[in-house]
């Protein structure tokens, strides 16, 4: 292989649009990349999707690498073909590992027959007492121990059905105090107190065989001094730890290159470089084209200046190989169909992960002879640029009265801005003054200060006051006495019905 061609081979990069241009195929033959990432803006349907991935390996004449970010809960890049699984909190709140290998073996079904080869989960970062502004949810919980069960099962079962797991975000950020996509986190943990509990789950990943891991972009102090020697860069974490002391033999892939925990330091080309030279394998720039090939630029300079050394370019190259390799025919699961067996073990993690937080006036569950509900609810549809938002909940009202219907209410509904304005907060407040009972549906008070505003605003508002915390839970410490408060640690369309399930129905229901 030419040295250009090795060099592509570590690149991940993803592209705009649902089709294969002439553009796009240009892009990748020069780069020679060999990854290409998955977004919401390349999938319009699983036949489309098949079609894009078939088309740009047939006009390249080659096999490339092809992942996607499906955590589960808020993370998830299709609509269609694919079970949509709460967050991971929900599942380690049940405590059930076996829950967690079922998880694994349906979506590598499923994104197999999407034409997948790996996935980019699960997040083993370890929650602490601390605010965690990008992980919450996203993690299995405060025990490590728990955390590492429940990857190791769900990487169990990904990897048995065909699909490449993918460790994150090592050394472990759970306690990033900054969500790294904005800016630099600093995390202070020493060597002895990321051992004691953040490593774990990775070295248990690491011990139950899976194919790849992803460093992280916080700055460790302690694990390495350098200034602004974030993990990403950090030769003693990656090569020197990861690679030698743990003896992880897979793929090690670095996270985006392009999120703002990397310009606070460096331009991308600059990171580039400098993420190989830590020991990484494969190099993810996830959506700017020209980014991607000052990389790319970046990198052929280091390796003909010998900044960087050949044979360790050689050696990840071979395990990227050897990753490739492993699967002969991307589509031989066949037709792409969401799992049968899917939806129900979704709901039943759901419904066992309902938590009700505090109930001291005993709200819970609604009492038939409220005469008058009201209701608050976020307006997912305006985050449908961000995120994919399951058609289910569209429109948001129709959703709402449907799901409450079923237990013989009809509550007035008010859909409000998941930023609410000023106006609307004025609506709700009024709204609650005037129902029996208010059940507010609180789309994250800690991280949008708007919301908070409308959660205190119906707390003193509403004779009776049901919250539901949508995304992390931190927002308990926010809710006066008296307040009834839950949580389905998420608001997938699943978990949005295990929690009317609890607020409507008596355990006997």
């Amino acid at each position: 292989m030419k040295l250009e061609e090795l060099i592509g081979q570590r690149l991940v990069i993803g592209i705009p649009g649902t089709r294969v241009t002439p553009e796009i195929v240009r892009h990748f033959q020069e780069l020679h990349a060999g990854g290409l990432i998955l977004y919401r803006i390349n999938f319009e349907n699983p036949a489309q999707l098949k079609k894009l991935i078939a088309g740009l390996e047939e006009a390249l004449g080659r096999k490339l690498l092809v992942m996607a970010d499906h955590e589960g809960g808020r993370v998830i890049m299709f609509r269609e073909g694919i079970t949509v699984f709460p967050d991971n909190q929900a599942l380690g709140t049940t405590g059930k590992i076996d829950y967690a290998r079922q998880q694994g073996e349906i979506e590598a079904q499923e994104l197999r027959q999407l034409g997948l080869d790996i996935n980019l989960a699960p997040v083993l970062d370890v929650l602490t007492e601390a605010y965690s502004p990008n992980i919450g949810i996203r993690s299995y919980g405060r025990d490590w121990r728990l955390v590492a069960r429940m990857g190791a099962a769900r990487i169990a079962g990904m990897q048995k059905n065909g699909l490449s797991a993918c460790a994150k975000h090592f050394p472990g950020k759970g306690h990033a105090p900054v969500d790294a996509h904005l800016g630099l986190p600093v995390i202070n943990s020493t060597w002895e107190e990321m051992e004691a509990s953040h490593l774990r789950p990775f070295v248990k990943a690491i011990e139950s065989g899976v194919d790849l891991v992803m460093s992280s972009h916080p700055y460790y102090p302690n694990l390495d001094p350098a200034p602004n020697m974030i993990a990403t860069f950090s030769r003693k974490i990656i090569y020197d730890y990861l690679r030698g002391k743990l003896n992880f033999q897979g793929v090690i892939a670095s996270d985006d290159l392009e999120m703002g925990a990397i310009k606070a330091i460096c331009p991308i080309g600059e990171a580039g470089v400098a993420a190989a030279a830590a020991g990484h394998d494969l190099l993810l720039v996830c959506h700017d084209l020209k980014a991607q090939k000052e990389v790319f630029s970046k990198l052929l300079e280091a390796y003909k200046g010998k900044k960087l050394p050949r044979q360790e370019l050689e050696e990840s190259v071979a395990r990227i190989e050897r990753l490739k390799n492993k699967r002969e025919n991307r589509f031989a699961l066949g037709e792409p169909l969401a799992a049968k067996e899917g939806a129900p073990l979704a709901a039943a993690i759901c419904r066992e992960a309902v938590r009700v937080l505090q109930d001291e006036r005993k709200l819970l569950p609604l009492k038939p002879g409220e005469k008058r509900i009201g209701v608050i609810f976020p307006q997912f549809s305006r985050l449908a640029a961000l995120i994919m938002i399951e058609p289910e909940v569209l429109p948001e009202k129709d959703f709402v009265l449907r799901e409450f219907q079923k237990f013989g209410l009809n509550p007035e509904v008010q859909i409000v801005s998941t930023e609410p304005t000023e106006t609307e907060i004025q609506q709700a407040v009024q709204l609650a003054k005037d129902a029996d009972a208010t059940i507010f549906f609180c789309y994250d008070a800690h991280l949008y200060p708007a919301n908070k505003n409308l959660l205190d605003a119906l707390q003193d508002a509403a004779p009776a006051l049901v919250v539901d915390l949508l995304r992390d839970p931190y927002d308990v410490e926010y809710l006066k006495e008296g307040v009834a408060c839950l949580t389905a640690f998420g608001w997938r369309a699943c978990q949005l019905q295990a929690a009317m399930e609890k607020i409507c129905s008596s355990p006997a229901a």
